[in-house]
């Protein structure tokens, strides 16, 4: 028996890739200018940027690779799209703001104009080693991967499934050569549109692209959650409480509790206190100083609808708690029931759901669809990158110091040759360094090599925008600092502060590397302050601040700070209460969420008091911050709720 994907699946899956690819090309047919290839012309509408935006972040990491680490590790993966969405309230109300009044085409032009052409250099290096290595590589990896675990035939998968049984559990193998053709197929089809079209056909086909693959994601969760051994949301709480036990082939299989937020201190993948320090600076990096998600919200017609688009995206965003980690939680309960002794790694969590609980509803083309999106969020994901690296080299480099006299057609030739370089670069390195049938877990990878170049950066952008006082010196001190702690200090954490009982019994023999980048953020935080303390200030420069460019008043700032830490002083309060178990995680979590909402909203009251005592209504529902303070308050519920 062949694989899963009949000539029915075949036909809507490659379908949907050339149709795909097609749009794209029919979209961007017409790009002349830079501005045009590079920004969309600065005409996208709030629902542009919010799919562009959803499907640039939402990739093969939260189909395979959030489900994977939900099928090992549980629901404390949530914590990636929970918390992200303090980042994109940051993008919307802080970083946004100057990035658009000074109509920068790259983020490292803030930094250029903020700090000097070091910084610039800097930024660029780093995004471009975070975009070709760390980003595009394993997502053409996991693609291709999980596609031809799906054509594999059955009698292959079934000898896995029967050699746990002779107890010498084999594992999935996927064949080199099927691997290398998959990769370039991506790589093809993702460049011919991106190549030609720039960023407004990378855009309208993100939008696509994330219906795909929303559809193809709600399809594996609600064919898994309805599945009889699982029997829904509610019922798999109860199963996973160890409150409703189930049986197995091998006897009872009692609840592991993976569904909550918080783990110890010294875990090694997820301890709590890394989840609520290094992932934030992580999060500030990814949504405010990150060129390929910026880049979309620096496209869009106005400041309103940017903020329109990213704030609908989060809300998406919420959804994935549910739709992938969640589904990738009931999967472990799922074949540990069905499959008793079959050794499963994270990754293979989604094509064997495709298998077991998808491809025997027996509906023409449905595997197919499910493919397709899972393609599709590799797509948008890739195609954003390469026109962000492609905006780097050419405006960053060549044109700053190359050909600063360049014309719009040169730069935009340049585009195009450097994208389809970067395309040929990529699958040529996917395919010599990933190993298809590896057994890390590929969204682990991801997150921990990325998160060791970044939190320099965040320091650079925040100090940068917050203090005056920040010196070109003082900014490239961070952003080196910031790498050196981060390779640096965890072999330092090992030979000399492991061995200290205190400090293993909160942090553990490893350090996290979560921990990690916050130690690297607070280093580079403060190398910057002394280094610029030492160096003379740029009068020019700073302005170039909240302040200084009149975006905010001082008085502003401070009165956000007072409301930061008020906030933070309640829900500290609210999990000491919950802890010793004063008030439930559902009192709590409505508390802080009322909370979060009223702290939003407190400046628009004032606009619909003003407005009754001048006897006119005031409708709030129009304002994007009575949307961000719910969202904000949504996401506050959940880390309470699921603790």
């Amino acid at each position: 028996m062949d694989g899963i994907l009949t000539q029915t699946d075949l036909v809507v899956f490659f379908g949907s890739l050339i149709a795909v690819m097609a749009v794209g090309l029919w979209v961007g047919r017409r790009e002349k200018t830079s501005e045009d290839y590079f920004l969309a012309g600065k005409d996208t509408p709030w629902w542009g940027v919010a799919g562009s935006v959803f499907g640039t972040n939402v990739s093969a990491n939260h189909m395979v690779g959030m489900m994977a680490v939900g099928f090992t590790l549980g629901f404390v993966e949530s914590h990636f799209e929970i918390t992200a969405i303090a980042g994109l309230l940051m993008l919307c109300y802080f970083f946004l703001p100057i990035y658009r009044k000074l109509h920068i085409y790259t983020l490292s032009d803030y930094l250029s104009k903020r700090y000097d052409d070091r910084a610039r250099v800097a930024y660029s290096v780093i995004m471009l080693l975070i975009i070709v290595l760390i980003m595009i590589l394993p997502a053409f990896y996991i693609g291709s991967r999980t596609v031809n675990i799906l054509m594999l035939d059955q009698a292959t998968v079934q000898g896995v499934i029967d050699s746990a049984a002779t107890g010498s559990p084999e594992r999935l193998s996927i064949n080199k050569t099927h691997y290398i053709i998959g990769v370039l197929i991506m790589a093809v089809v993702t460049g011919a549109y991106t190549i030609v079209g720039g960023l407004k056909a990378v855009i309208v086909t993100d939008v696509i692209q994330s219906v795909l693959m929303l559809l193809g994601i709600m399809i594996v969760a609600w064919c898994t959650f309805n599945h009889e051994l699982i029997g829904g949301w509610g019922n798999l709480r109860l199963m996973d409480a160890g409150g409703h036990p189930v049986t197995s082939g091998d006897g009872w299989a009692l609840g592991r509790e993976k569904i909550h937020l918080y783990l110890p201190s010294d875990h090694p993948q997820r301890p709590w206190t890394g989840m609520l320090s290094g992932l934030l600076v992580l999060h500030l990096y990814y949504w405010g100083a990150n060129q390929f998600i910026v880049q979309r919200a620096l496209s869009a017609r106005s400041l309103k609808e940017a903020r329109t688009g990213i704030i609908l995206a989060g809300f998406v965003k919420l959804l994935i708690p549910f739709l992938s980690i969640g589904t990738g939680v009931a999967a472990y309960y799922l074949f540990q029931q069905e499959q008793p002794g079959i050794k499963l790694d994270g990754d293979t969590a989604f094509p064997m759901l495709l298998r077991e609980v998808v491809a025997p509803l027996g509906i023409a083309g449905l595997v197919g669809l499910v493919a397709a999106g899972l393609v599709g969020a590799i797509l948008s994901s890739v195609d954003s990158m390469m026109n962000s690296a492609a905006t780097l080299i050419t405006f960053d480099f060549y044109k700053k110091f190359i050909n600063p006299n360049a014309t719009d057609g040169q730069l935009v030739r340049l585009g195009r040759i450097i994208i389809g370089v970067l395309v040929l670069l990529a699958a040529g390195l996917t395919i010599l360094v990933f190993d298809p049938n590896t057994q890390e877990p590929f969204f682990s990878h991801v997150v921990k090599h990325q998160s060791k170049l970044v939190a320099g950066l965040v320091a650079a952008f925040l100090l940068g925008m917050a203090w005056k006082g920040a010196t070109a010196a003082g900014g490239l001190a961070s952003i080196v600092v910031g790498v050196v702690v981060s390779y640096g200090f965890p072999p330092l954490y090992a030979a000399w502060l492991a061995d200290v009982p205190a400090i293993k019994s909160l942090f553990g023999s490893q350090l996290n590397f979560f921990h990690s980048v916050f130690i690297a953020f607070i280093a580079a935080v403060i190398a910057n302050v002394i280094v610029s303390k030492y160096s003379g200030v740029d009068e020019e420069k700073s302005k170039y601040t909240w302040v200084g460019l009149k975006l905010f008043r001082e008085m502003d700032l401070i009165h956000f700070a007072k409301k930061l830490i008020g906030t933070i002083v309640v829900f500290v309060l609210l999990g000491f209460f919950m802890t010793g178990q004063l008030i439930s995680p559902l009192a709590a979590g409505l508390i802080g969420a009322i909370w979060t909402w009223v702290m939003f909203m407190d400046s628009l009251f004032q606009l619909v008091l003003s407005a009754a005592a001048k006897g006119r209504g005031y409708s709030l529902l129009r304002e994007d911050r009575f949307w961000a303070g719910l969202l904000a308050a949504c996401a506050v519920f959940m880390l309470f709720y699921f603790a």
